[in-house]
């Protein structure tokens, strides 16, 4: 092959840029851990189910849980709060109350991002809740503003997320239909097949209640920590796997458990949160 003069520096001047951006990826030192410096990161909660992406009524397509039920999703809503991150020498940063409360819609694509700023540093863990802690729920309603303005999202059958009679947040909202559900007092008496999976309570206020708040840990080291620095947005991306909300560690069948609210079966569907989550890759 016949090099002429142009494209041996063309060639030259590729090869030289190809190293520089090696160099440039390799020379990143980590930053000194100070909390005053903080950097942009945000948190991305995908949705799936099972192995499949999230499709809201996909009558032509449902999904199906291990028992072989298949179902629908029309809704799926949840409350993700006291966002920390730790890292690799072990310093946790806490992001301040007021700025670490998220309502993740699965309808809404601008919600799937909890946008945080931590410390510049290489973070190897995120912690992060699923609820509202009692602190912030007991709080005068005045202190309560945005996502968690009781009144925000409408009553409790369109997209709200706040009991009223119980003063207390619906954590975890998730809907659909499924054929398997019965038209009786035991399954859905509407005939419209629907299930329905409000959880909440925080422990109670006045009275001592089922807490149903879960700390979520999830590892980074695997599939990639998050380098916070100031000139780039990073951004760690998770799956949210809906499934397991029926085959976690307490797998249920939906003909058995089509509705779920107020009573102690709350706590086992809770029990499966943590496994819903799963790192899937981090954006530097």
């Amino acid at each position: 092959m016949n090099i002429n003069g142009k494209n041996l520096k063309s060639m030259l001047l590729l090869s030289f840029m190809l190293v520089l951006a090696a160099c440039s990826k390799k020379d990143d030192p980590t930053p000194d851990f100070q909390e005053e410096n903080l950097a942009p990161l945000s948190v991305e909660f995908d949705s799936i189910v099972g192995e499949r992406t999230l499709a809201f009524d996909n009558t032509g397509s449902p999904y199906k849980n291990a028992a072989g039920e298949a179902f629908t999703v029309s809704r799926i809503q949840y409350f993700i709060s006291n966002i920390k991150a730790t890292t690799a020498s072990g310093n946790t940063y806490t992001v301040k109350q007021d700025s670490s409360y998220f309502l993740i819609k699965g309808d809404d694509k601008a919600t799937r991002f909890a946008k945080v700023r931590v410390p510049e540093g290489d973070y190897t863990n995120l912690t992060f809740t699923l609820g509202i802690d009692s602190l912030r729920s007991t709080m005068p309603i005045d202190k309560r503003k945005g996502v968690l303005d009781p009144a925000a999202g409408g009553g409790m059958e369109d997209g709200g997320m706040y009991w009223g009679w119980n003063s207390g947040y619906i954590f975890f909202k998730f809907e659909g239909n499924s054929n398997v559900i019965s038209d009786d007092v035991n399954g859905d008496p509407t005939g419209k097949k629907q299930m329905k999976y409000h959880i909440g309570f925080f422990g109670g206020y006045s009275a001592p209640t089922l807490n149903n708040i879960k700390v979520i840990n999830v590892d980074l080291r695997t599939a990639g920590i998050a380098k916070v620095r100031k000139d780039r947005q990073s951004n760690i991306h998770l799956f949210v796997d809906l499934m397991k909300v029926f085959n976690g560690k307490n797998a249920f069948k939906i003909a058995e458990k089509p509705n779920v609210m107020f009573d102690d079966f709350s706590a086992k569907i809770a029990a499966n949160f943590q496994e819903m989550f799963r790192h899937d890759h981090t954006e530097n």
